[in-house]
C-alpha cells in the first residue's frame, strides 16, 4: 500500500509539473478588423515562438506562470502583452499600422526573425505595401512582376506576368487564389496579371521545401489570399490610370461579425485607340475582372467565407476575335474544435476557357477549349505545444478537360478528345523543435490520379500512324497512378541571428501544358497524365544560410539547390500542334535538371530600403528524340539574373523607387543555313536552343506623391518610367531573305520608354 501511495504521489507531481494551458486567438488589423496572416508571436526570454496561420489564427501552450508575449507583423507596430497564465486563455490581438505618412519605409520580403528561426526556406512572402512600391509597366501594381525581382524567379518574356521558378517550366507553378487554382494568370496577352493588388492581402511563394499540404505541380506554389473586408466601417479606394481604372468597396454587413469586399477593374485601351482604328469594325482590346468576398463569424468556434473571382479578356478586329477568362469560387468553413485543434473545410470551383474565330475572305475558323475543376478538401492543424504542430488532411479534385474543338467553314471539325480525371491527395506533416537550436518539419503526401472515360487510347508507330486503339466507356476508370511524395525541412540555429537550413521535397505533377511560345498563349493546351503521358516527377534538394544583422535592419541569405526532373513533356521536332486531334502523337518525353545559387540582401529599415537579388543557374533537358539525345538548354535557361530594387523617402509626402534588372538572353534555336529542294527553300537549324537572344537589361523609375494623407482619407499621384533609358530589348529575332538572296536578321522590340501616371484614392 505504501508503494502504491508513493507511486500515486509521484504521478501527481509529474502531472502537476507537466500541466500546461492553452493560449489561442486571432491577430487582426486594429482599424479594419481583418486577420493578419503569418504574423509572429514570440514568448520573451525564451526561444519559443510561432506564426498565425493563413487565416490569422494562432495557438500554443505554456506551463502556468507570468509571461510577456510580443505580437508583430511587417508594416505594423509590435505589441507586447503581459499575462499571468492560470488556465486556458483566448487572446485576440489588434495591431496598429504604421503611420500613413510613413516616418520610414519598412519593406521586408519575409518577417525578419522568422527567416532565421522557422523551418521554411526558399519561401517568398509579399504584402500589398511591397507590391505598390515597385514601378511597373503601365503603372499597374502587379504581384507577378514584383515576384520576378526576387531570386530564383524569372519572367517568361518582356513585360509578361508569366514566370519560371528555379529552371522549371511555366506550367509547373501552382497558382492559388483563395485556394482555387488559376490556370492562366495573365491579362492583356501577358502584360498584366489577373491579381488586382487592391483586393489582395498576402502572397506567399514556395520555391522549394514545399509543405505536404500542397501538391500537383513540380516547381513552385504561389498562394494568393484575398482581403476579408473591413469589419469596422465602410470604405472605398480606387485608381485612375492611363489604360485602366479600378474601384474597391468594403465594409461590415454587421460590425465585428460579418463583412464584404467587392473589387473591380477594367482597361479601356479599345476606347483610347478607337479614333485611330476607324477602319476596323467592332474593334475590341480590353480586359475586366471582379473580386468579391464575404465572411461571417458564426461564433467563437465557427466562421464562413465565400470568395469569387471572374475575369475575361477580349481582342477583336471585326474579322478576328480572341477571348479567354478565368472563374473561381471558394466556400470555406473554419472550425475550432479545441484551442489546439483547428480545421478548414473547402469546396472549390475553377474554370478556364478560351476561344478564337476568324472570318475573312471565305475562311471561317473557330476554336474553343478549356478546363474545369471541382475540389473538396479537409485539413486539420493540431497545435500540440509550442514545440510540436501536426498538420494533416486530404483533397479530391475532379478535372474535366474540354477538347480543343476546331471548326472549319461551319462544317468540318477536328477535335481532340474530352478527358476526365480524379486527382487525390492524402498528407500529414509534423513541425517539431528537437531542441532550442534544431527545428524539423517532415511530412509525407500520397497523391493519386485516375483517368475516367469516355476515352479512346491510341498507340502510334514511329511515323505517327495509329496501330492500336482501346476504347473506354463513361463508367470506366483506368490507368491509376499512386505516388509517395516525401517532404523535409530542417533549421539549425547558430545563434539568434544566424541559421543554416536544409530541405528536400518530391512533387508529382499530373497535368501538362503544351506550348510553342516562350511567353505562352491563351490557346495553349492542357492535357492530363494517362496511358500515353506519365506524371512529371521533381526531386529538389536545397541548402541555405540565413542571417539578420544590426538589430534586424539588414538580412541576407544564400541558397544552393539542385532539381531533378523526370517525364518532362515537349513537342517533338516539326510537331503539328494546331488543330491536331491526335495531339498525343506529337509529344515526346524526357528528363531535366536545374541547379543554381541564389543571393538576397535586404535593407528593411530607414529612409532608404530595398534589396539586391542575384541568381546564377542552369536549366537543361534531355530527350532521346531531340538534339540527337544530348543535353540541351531549356528555353528558360538564363545563367545570370540580377535585380536591384531601392525605395527612398525624399520628404514626408514624396517617395522615390527604382529597379534595375539584368538577365542573360533566352536560349533559342536560330537558322544556320538554307538549301533548295525542288525549288523550295528549306532552313537548316542549329541544335535545340544552342543560341542566345541578346542580354536583357532595363531601368524603371517611380515617384509617389501623397496629396492627402489621413488614415481613411488618402489621395496620391504615381508617376513611373518603364525602361527609363530606352533600351531596345529584343522580344524576337526573325530571319528573312533580302533582295540579294542573303539572310537578314530582324529584331523586334516591344517597348521603348513607357511613361505612366495614375491617381489613387481612398475614403
Amino acid at each position: 500500500m505504501k508503494k502504491i501511495i508513493c507511486w500515486a504521489f509521484l504521478l501527481c507531481l509529474q502531472v502537476a509539473w507537466s500541466q500546461t494551458y492553452n493560449i489561442s486567438g486571432y491577430i487582426r488589423e486594429a482599424t479594419t478588423g481583418e486577420e493578419l496572416l503569418y504574423a509572429s508571436v514570440v514568448v520573451e526570454n525564451t526561444t519559443q515562438g510561432i506564426s498565425s496561420n493563413e487565416y490569422g489564427y494562432y495557438a500554443f501552450s505554456l506551463p502556468p506562470g507570468d509571461y510577456k508575449l510580443t505580437f508583430s507583423y511587417v508594416g505594423y507596430h509590435s505589441q507586447t502583452i503581459s499575462l499571468t497564465l492560470t488556465g486556458d486563455q483566448s487572446l485576440n490581438v489588434d495591431l496598429v499600422a504604421l503611420s500613413t505618412q510613413l516616418e520610414e519605409i519598412v519593406v521586408s520580403i519575409e518577417n525578419e526573425q522568422n527567416v532565421v528561426t522557422n523551418t521554411e526556406m526558399s519561401v517568398l512572402s509579399l504584402s500589398t505595401q511591397e507590391m505598390k512600391a515597385i514601378p511597373v509597366l503601365f503603372g499597374e501594381q502587379d504581384v507577378l512582376k514584383t515576384i520576378q525581382l526576387l531570386p530564383g524567379v524569372s519572367g517568361s518574356s518582356e513585360g509578361s506576368s508569366g514566370f519560371f521558378v528555379r529552371g522549371g517550366d511555366g506550367d509547373q507553378n501552382l497558382i492559388l487564389l483563395d485556394e482555387a487554382p488559376v490556370y492562366n494568370p495573365a491579362h492583356f496577352l501577358g502584360f498584366f496579371s489577373v491579381f488586382n493588388a487592391d483586393a489582395i492581402q498576402n502572397v506567399k511563394m514556395y520555391k522549394g521545401g514545399i509543405p505536404a499540404q500542397y501538391g500537383g505541380r513540380a516547381s513552385s506554389v504561389m498562394d494568393v489570399r484575398m482581403k476579408n473586408g473591413n469589419m469596422k466601417q465602410w470604405q472605398a479606394n480606387g485608381g485612375l490610370g492611363l489604360i485602366s481604372s479600378k474601384l474597391t468597396v468594403e465594409g461590415p454587413l454587421k460590425t465585428d461579425k460579418a463583412s464584404i469586399i467587392i473589387s473591380g477593374r477594367r482597361t479601356y485601351a479599345d476606347i483610347l485607340a478607337a479614333p485611330f482604328l476607324k477602319d476596323f469594325d467592332d474593334f475590341g482590346l480590353y480586359f475586366y475582372d471582379l473580386n468579391a468576398k464575404a465572411n461571417y463569424i458564426l461564433n467563437d468556434k465557427n466562421r464562413l467565407f465565400a470568395s469569387l473571382y471572374f475575369g475575361k479578356d477580349v481582342l477583336s478586329t471585326g474579322d478576328f476575335g480572341l477571348d479567354w477568362g478565368n472563374e473561381t469560387f471558394t466556400l470555406r468553413w473554419n472550425h475550432v474544435f479545441t484551442p489546439k485543434l483547428f480545421s478548414n473545410t473547402a469546396l472549390i470551383y475553377s474554370r478556364y476557357n478560351y476561344g478564337f474565330a476568324i472570318n475573312n475572305s471565305g475562311l471561317n475558323v473557330a476554336l474553343t477549349g478549356g478546363i474545369y475543376d471541382f475540389t473538396l478538401k479537409q485539413e486539420y492543424r493540431w497545435y500540440r505545444n509550442p514545440d510540436s504542430e501536426i498538420r494533416f488532411g486530404w483533397q479530391a479534385i475532379f478535372h474535366r478537360f474540354l477538347p480543343s474543338n476546331i471548326q472549319f467553314n461551319e462544317a468540318e471539325q477536328n477535335s481532340s478528345q474530352e478527358q476526365n480525371a480524379l486527382e487525390g491527395g492524402l498528407y500529414i506533416a509534423h513541425d517539431l523543435a528537437l531542441s532550442s537550436a534544431v527545428k524539423l518539419n517532415y511530412g509525407l503526401r500520397l497523391s493519386s490520379f485516375h483517368n475516367r472515360g469516355p476515352y479512346v487510347y491510341r498507340q502510334y508507330d514511329a511515323i505517327d500512324n495509329i496501330i492500336e486503339e482501346t476504347a473506354y466507356t463513361d463508367n470506366d476508370w483506368f490507368n491509376r497512378y499512386f505516388i509517395l511524395e516525401p517532404r523535409m525541412a530542417m533549421t539549425y540555429l547558430l545563434d539568434s541571428s544566424h541559421s543554416v537550413k536544409l530541405s528536400y521535397n518530391r512533387n508529382a505533377q499530373y497535368l501538362h501544358l503544351l506550348s510553342n511560345s516562350v511567353s505562352g498563349s491563351p490557346t495553349d493546351i492542357w492535357l492530363p497524365s494517362g496511358p500515353a503521358i506519365q506524371p512529371t516527377l521533381a526531386d529538389q534538394l536545397a541548402v541555405g544560410y540565413f542571417a539578420v544583422l544590426n538589430d534586424q535592419a539588414y538580412q541576407w541569405s544564400v541558397e544552393v539547390y539542385y532539381k531533378d526532373l523526370q517525364n518532362t513533356v515537349e513537342y517533338e521536332d516539326g510537331a503539328e500542334a494546331f488543330g491536331n486531334k491526335d495531339i498525343e502523337s506529337q509529344i515526346v518525353f524526357g528528363s531535366g535538371r536545374a541547379y543554381g545559387v541564389e543571393f538576397l540582401f535586404e535593407k528593411t529599415q530607414g529612409d532608404l530600403t530595398g534589396w539586391l537579388s542575384y541568381t546564377w543557374s542552369r536549366s537543361q533537358r534531355l530527350f532521346d528524340a531531340i538534339n540527337q539525345g544530348e543535353w540541351f538548354s531549356a528555353r528558360q535557361d538564363r545563367p545570370h539574373d540580377l535585380a536591384l530594387v531601392g525605395m527612398y523617402q525624399l520628404s514626408e509626402r514624396v517617395f522615390l523607387s527604382t529597379n534595375w534588372v539584368y538577365t542573360t538572353g533566352d536560349a533559342v534555336t536560330f537558322t544556320t543555313g538554307k538549301y533548295f529542294v525542288e525549288r523550295e527553300l528549306v532552313n537548316i537549324y542549329s541544335e535545340r536552343n544552342a543560341d542566345r537572344m541578346p542580354d536583357y537589361h532595363r531601368l524603371d523609375i517611380g515617384v509617389r506623391w501623397l496629396l492627402r494623407s489621413k488614415r481613411m482619407n488618402q489621395s496620391e499621384l504615381n508617376f513611373s518610367l518603364y525602361n527609363a533609358y530606352n533600351r531596345r530589348n529584343a522580344y524576337s529575332i526573325r530571319f528573312d531573305t533580302n533582295t540579294q538572296g542573303q539572310s537578314q536578321a530582324t529584331r523586334l522590340s516591344l517597348f521603348g520608354v513607357v511613361p505612366s501616371i495614375s491617381w489613387n484614392f481612398s475614403f
